[in-house]
């Protein structure tokens, strides 16, 4: 795990690779207290769940005081990983459960990170201040956009949503504009990322 991160980010300093190594085991710990990633999936917390999330770093460098906010995080995927990546971005990570966010602000204490705030709220009822809207596929994607665009910050010049999907959506995609998919086997070798991509669409 520490050599693929050091392969796959090799600017990451040593605090950043120490605390993604850490965070496998946070998961790990907190999932056998309350059940927030499925249990056969647990022997591959790296590549299904930390290394997939980190894979957005690749389409896109969060900047300095950006706000991003990960909608239906779960165990805090995308959203922790990427700000233990971008420690100077804002990251708001939302769920609607209560025991999901539970252990999210608790795996964000245990590695101190200042810039992670979690909420149980449903996200088309956030403010609109948000730069870029990052989330692993809990939805069609249309249907996604539309829920969230809205809290999106209208001045933004970074008006953008990340998406984590994979298999075939083609379909899904018909009639949208200003958006790019890549393949995340374009970046990492593991069998698990041939079907997964990112959609990336421009606001």
């Amino acid at each position: 795990m520490l050599e693929k991160i050091k392969e796959y980010f090799p600017s990451l300093s040593d605090v950043q690779v120490k605390k993604l190594v850490e965070l496998e085991g946070l998961v790990r710990e907190w999932n056998e207290k309350i059940n927030v990633i499925s249990r056969k999936d647990t022997d591959n917390i790296f590549v299904h769940h930390i290394l997939h999330s980190m894979a957005i770093a690749k389409v896109k460098q969060f900047k300095a005081g950006e706000l991003v906010l990960d909608v239906g995080t779960g165990g805090g995927f995308p959203g922790i990983p990427l700000a233990i990546m971008f420690p100077e971005a804002e990251f708001t990570l939302v769920d609607s459960i209560e025991k999901k966010i539970k252990v999210v602000k608790g795996i964000s204490e245990s590695l101190g990170l200042a810039n992670v705030e979690a909420m149980k709220i449903r996200a088309e009822l956030l403010t609109p201040k948000y730069d870029c809207i990052v989330s692993r596929a809990v939805t069609a994607f249309p249907d996604f956009v539309k829920m969230t665009r809205n809290v999106l910050n209208p001045r933004s010049t970074e008006r953008s949503i990340i998406y984590l999907k994979g298999g075939d959506f083609d379909d899904e995609l018909k009639g949208m504009k200003n958006y790019s998919v890549t393949n995340i086997s374009d970046f990492f070798g593991e069998e698990f990322f041939e079907t997964k991509k990112i959609i990336y669409l421009n606001l």
